[in-house]
């Protein structure tokens, strides 16, 4: 069996001090690869040194977080964007628009965003988005710059049956599916049951999201391997086939690696 988290910052902090032993945990689980999304200009450093020490498991993407979006964002996008001249990164991410704390820099988080999807375009590279209070406002600019080169993942969804449906009508996206699906009060489970699993990939978002029965812990990719068995249960098929199927749409979004 053979798992892909296809988002987790293993490089953070919370992995310092058993990086090395939680590689280890995670393939006891079958998880293959990793993809790992860059958060802004003061992480591409852990990132690139993370993805090399392990570079059969991890493999990184680069831009800025939508949360990391400032006065000074153009700076910073221009610093990202050198780096896709150094080395192979397989997206574009994590990028995209969050309104659920702070809208001061709503106006730039946009413009950030756009700015990006275009590089993914140039570069055929998919797009991971964030999404957090702004579905209307990143789908305008996903259907704004829609072509055949444009796909990726919604990252962390946690939307309506109408707002996955609107994905799914774009053809070329797939929805990421995290520790939340696993939670008691979760209306995931029956949405999901109205989604073609072809639309879905695993991720974990470590150290965050950790779905039950660690809830409360850190997270780290081994648990991807919970979230794996509740879709199996979802979708009533065994978790060998929820794992070949989710890593098939992984690799549609990634390539073949």
């Amino acid at each position: 069996m053979h798992l892909i988290d296809t988002h987790t910052h293993l490089f953070l902090p919370e992995f310092n001090t058993d990086r090395a032993e939680m590689m280890e945990r995670l393939h006891e689980k079958g998880v293959s690869k990793c993809f790992l999304p860059n958060i802004d200009v003061s992480t591409i450093s852990s990132l690139l040194k993370t993805c090399d020490e392990f570079p059969s498991v991890c493999f990184p993407m680069m831009g800025l977080h939508p949360c990391s979006v400032d006065a000074a964002y153009k700076q910073q996008l221009a610093i990202i964007k050198e780096h896709f001249n150094n080395r192979k990164f397989y997206a574009v991410g994590e990028i995209g628009i969050d309104l659920y704390h702070d809208k001061t820099f709503a106006e730039q988080q946009k413009e950030a965003f756009r700015i990006q999807v275009e590089w993914a375009k140039e570069m055929n590279l998919p797009i991971v988005i964030h999404c957090r209070n702004s579905f209307n406002e990143v789908m305008n600019i996903v259907t704004e710059t829609l072509d055949n080169r444009l796909r990726g993942i919604f990252h962390c969804f946690g939307g309506s049956i109408e707002e996955a449906k609107r994905i799914m009508d774009l053809k070329s996206f797939k929805m990421g599916i995290g520790g939340v699906v696993t939670y008691k009060k979760s209306t995931l489970p029956e949405i999901l049951s109205q989604i073609p699993l072809s639309y879905i990939v695993l991720e974990t978002d470590s150290p965050y999201l950790t779905p039950v029965p660690y809830r409360g812990k850190r997270n780290e990719s081994s648990h991807i391997w919970y979230i794996a068995n509740k879709l199996s249960e979802i979708y009533r098929l065994p978790i060998e086939k929820i794992a070949d199927i989710t890593t098939q749409n992984a690799d549609e979004v990634f390539g073949t690696l």
